[in-house]
């Protein structure tokens, strides 16, 4: 509405909301956290901040400058996105560093609001843009550093970098790094013109972040994450030039609103869709000082589970591949069992937020009670030893899936490292996998040698998945899956789970990230459909990409995916409707009771 709304009569004024308000779901407004000054007791902020997210079709949110992180926590919760405002100056004692003389009026307060504000929305792969201060106190928070008085500790001449005349207008400019995101929304251009306001600056750039404008004195002028998460900012203040027409600073604004709006739709797809990671290694943390209800060591946890939007994940009872003598094969049963007690122990610690679920009415009975779930599954059959009963007993334990080996053979199969010894499954192994069929439990041909997999397929009267696998055209890798393994899965109904260990995802394992996993998804997809592919992630099993290291940070996979164009139906399928099909599939066929079990 325009400046004559003010000069309305209220009923007048009613008449004019009532006929300007969108048709329920058009123009969604993702929410942007702006974070305050605090000034005479008010938490405040120049208008120019809201006016320039509210121009780029944002709904501007004032947070409240608090300390209290249960309120905090609660507000970003809620938030699509974050601007970090200008301020005062950053109290260096927070990176255990002396003030200097120099060193103008801060706020303790503010300083400690902002930091947590960042810390909740980082947490969360929040859009994340910082202005000025936030530019120096996001580089600060991921381990950078910074000077608190340019003119005092640069070691050479500096131009002016606060201005006198008014901020509207620009007064130096900045060399913008090319093929940079800054680069990209500011047209490519070498240069562009900017106001400045301050006299602290970021000396060395955090790492993770990559330097994108430097003023013509080396002062760095900006920084981004990107590709890999979601967090961008600049020393000058856009929103200024931004809400006086300059529309090269509005474009800033409009990318920051366009991802919360991503971001926006990846929350609002995840509370719909039932999402799973399907391979997780998180028990190997379970010691009597373990609480999966905390953030702790862990990549898998109740609180990344809940900032990731994940609804559940299979908690392996994994064990390496040890002797295979009487005794050996006794101990590792025993070890499997008391993963087994010790998963349900920690889901008893955290009953109001989690619960056991063996089949796809039990995730939807938790879902709708709004806690998570966890799968029980068995990594390396080895566990099983040569007693094949125990397949019986480890379906009562509540056990969804047996990947059949590890890294090297056992009694059952040949695996994918090491030397083979069956050339392919045992006789033993051709009747595990007849007798899981017979209960019900998924067969995992993930760690198996090409021939054991194939085996797998002649055995198997029902479908089979790959609880952690990529794509071995992308990364030649012998735990990883040919295009016919692929087909042959597609082929029998079964599905791939992308698994983001680095070594299977790029063959140079150090610059693997979260695109490279999506490009494995998209290979699948294209080779065999939508149909026939998920995510199986190998957290606290060595599974960490660049962008994607631990279960907050899953919600990326969803926002790249609607990025690159994938419908919400594919987005359901690839995160848990492909592989949920399966585990029917294999537990109808067993005549497994499929009702919740409460």
């Amino acid at each position: 509405m325009d400046r004559e709304a003010l000069l309305l009569t209220i009923n007048e004024l009613h008449r004019a909301v009532e006929a300007g308000l969108s048709p329920r779901g058009e123009n969604v407004r993702p929410l942007i956290g702006v974070s305050a000054n605090q000034k005479e007791g008010l938490s405040c902020i120049n208008n120019t901040y809201i006016q320039s997210v509210a121009d780029a079709g944002g709904a501007p949110v004032l947070i409240p400058v608090t300390t209290n992180l249960d309120a905090l926590s609660a507000i970003v919760s809620q938030l699509d996105g974050l601007l970090l405002t200008g301020g005062g100056d950053i109290n260096p004692l927070m990176w255990e560093e002396e003030p200097i003389p120099a060193l103008q009026e801060g706020d303790p307060v503010r300083d400690t609001y902002d930091f947590m504000l960042l810390k909740l929305a980082a947490d969360r792969c929040m859009p994340v843009f910082g202005i000025c201060r936030g530019h120096q106190l996001i580089n600060m928070a991921f381990g950078g550093s910074m000077y608190q008085d340019i003119r005092t500790q640069h070691p050479t001449e500096t131009i002016k970098h606060s201005q006198q005349h008014d901020k509207a207008f620009a007064s130096h400019t900045v060399t913008v790094e090319p093929n940079s995101l800054l680069g990209i929304l500011t047209d490519n251009q070498d240069k562009i013109k900017v106001n400045s306001l301050h006299h602290q600056a970021v000396k060395e750039v955090a790492s993770g972040f990559k330097a994108n404008a430097t003023a013509s004195d080396g002062i760095n002028e900006g920084m981004e994450a990107y590709p890999f998460y979601p967090l961008f900012s600049v020393q000058w203040h856009p929103e200024t030039m931004a809400a006086a027409g300059d529309e090269l600073m509005r474009e800033l604004f409009r990318f920051h609103i366009e991802e919360a709006t991503l971001y926006n739709l990846a929350k609002s797809i995840h509370r719909t869709i039932l999402s799973i990671d399907s391979h997780c290694d998180t028990p190997q943390f379970f010691d009597e000082d373990f609480d999966i209800g905390r953030q702790g060591p862990s990549k898998v946890n109740l609180p990344l589970m809940e900032m990731g939007h994940i609804d559940a994940a299979f908690l392996v009872a994994y064990q390496a591949q040890g002797e295979r003598d009487d005794q050996s094969l006794q101990e590792a049963s025993d070890f499997a069992f008391r993963r087994f007690r010790q998963i349900r122990e920690q889901v008893a610690l955290q009953e109001q937020r989690v619960g056991v679920a063996t089949n796809t009415a039990d995730l939807i009975r938790l879902k709708k009670e709004g806690k998570k779930a966890f799968f029980i599954a068995v990594e390396n059959g080895y566990a099983m030893g040569k007693d094949l009963r125990n397949l019986e007993r480890f379906k009562e334990e509540g056990v969804t899936y047996i990947t059949l080996c590890h890294n090297g053979s056992n009694d059952l199969c040949d695996s994918a490292v090491g030397e083979p010894e069956w050339s392919g499954l045992s006789p033993l192994g051709k009747e595990a996998v007849q007798e899981m069929n017979r209960f019900g439990i998924m067969v995992d041909v993930s760690h198996a040698s090409e021939a054991t997999f194939y085996d797998v397929m002649k055995e198997s009267s029902v479908p089979v998945i790959a609880s952690h696998s990529s794509v071995r055209a992308l990364c030649d890798h012998p735990r990883n899956l040919t295009d016919d393994q692929i087909r042959a899965i597609a082929a029998k109904g079964g599905v791939v789970q992308i698994c983001l260990y680095n070594e299977f995802i790029n063959p140079e394992p150090a610059k693997a990230s979260i695109d490279d996993a999506l490009e494995h998804i998209r290979y699948v997809v294209d080779l065999v459909g939508v149909d026939y592919v998920g995510i199986g992630s190998d957290f606290d099993g060595g599974g960490e990409l660049l962008g994607c290291r631990s279960s907050n940070e899953l919600i990326q996979i969803t926002v790249k995916l609607l990025g690159l164009g994938y419908t919400e139906p594919e987005i359901e399928k690839i995160w848990g409707g492909n592989l949920l099909r399966v585990m029917n599939a294999v537990q109808q066929a067993a005549g497994v009771d499929q009702l919740s079990n409460n």
